[in-house]
């Protein structure tokens, strides 16, 4: 057992660690399930952080563990990660002839491009991999579709066009994953109202024990930690549920509280911000006004 850290800042360097052939490409790797099942196995315990986003389909299993979870790949399955997040192998990896293959590339790859600037809309690279996105054979096949035209781009001489042609089939693979994740959230709409449930349950007996005048508001990392998710895929699932982010929904409940506080005490306004965990009043005016499009005191007058 391993308990060594491998930082990786470049393609080249992460195909001489894997023991792959050279790169054809400086800022973008696509590589077959074939020449996975070659490489240079990491030990167990190995840590890994690399300073590429990474998009890994795998059938069969193996085992990873992201920060403090582990998950067993079973068939079909995608998994993503951004830079610099810390990857640990927890038992070897074997990669059969099925159909996987992995996609890494460096940041500076989709710089210049609107994708760059975009990156963010695609918050499954910040989902932990117990959330990893599962396909049918047909989503697979257009995966597959859209990789194979990636490494054919790879693969050929790169000229002026190649950059701008590989990213426009990258974004296009991301956008089917966005895709695939809502059919995945569609199909899961049960598992995830009892998510809302338990997520406005966690507010109430928050804000009921009075945390927030002692410890502040409750976060977004809160909410996820209580519930097992990571803040993108919760955040992303009440989205989807109810029309507002895992932000947002905090953001109800406090204003759902301020208003009962303005109707039902003669507290100050600040005093209500401070008993809310708002450490300036007017940061407390400001989201409540955004909320209701009335001050706390033009709320409290009109009622």
């Amino acid at each position: 057992m391993s308990d060594s850290i491998i930082r990786i800042k470049s393609i080249s360097q992460l195909h001489e660690i894997a023991g792959a052939p050279k790169p054809d490409h400086p800022l973008i790797s696509a590589i077959d399930g074939s020449v996975l099942r070659k490489m240079q196995p990491l030990p167990e315990g190995t840590s890994i952080s690399m300073n590429l986003y990474q998009i890994w389909m795998k059938g069969g299993h193996c085992g990873v563990q992201y920060g403090r979870r582990h998950y067993d790949f079973e068939e079909g399955v995608m998994t993503f990660a951004a830079p610099n997040q810390m990857m640990t192998i927890t038992e070897q990896i074997a990669f059969e002839n099925d159909g996987g293959w992995a996609i890494s590339f460096h940041p500076d790859l989709i710089r210049s491009f609107p994708l760059g600037e975009n990156m963010d809309t695609y918050s499954f690279f910040s989902y932990e991999s117990h959330e990893a996105l599962h396909l049918s054979d047909k989503e697979k096949a257009m995966m597959r579709d859209t990789f194979d035209r990636i490494v054919e781009e790879i693969s050929d001489r790169i000229d002026n066009h190649s950059q701008r042609v590989i990213v426009t089939n990258l974004e296009l693979l991301l956008n089917y994953i966005n895709r695939y994740y809502e059919r995945q959230f569609n199909t899961r709409t049960t598992e995830h109202k009892a998510t809302v449930t338990q997520v406005n349950k966690l507010l109430k007996d928050y804000m009921d024990s009075g945390e927030l005048s002692m410890n502040g508001q409750p976060s977004v990392q809160f909410l996820a930690d209580a519930i097992h998710l990571s803040p993108n895929y919760l955040s992303d699932m009440l989205r989807k549920e109810t029309g507002r982010s895992a932000k947002d929904h905090i953001n109800e409940f406090l204003v759902g509280r301020a208003k009962t506080a303005l109707l039902t005490t003669d507290d100050s306004i600040s005093q209500i911000a401070y008993g809310l965990g708002f450490n300036y009043p007017h940061y407390f005016s400001r989201l409540f006004k955004s909320k209701t499009g009335l001050t706390p005191l033009e709320f409290r007058q009109q009622n």
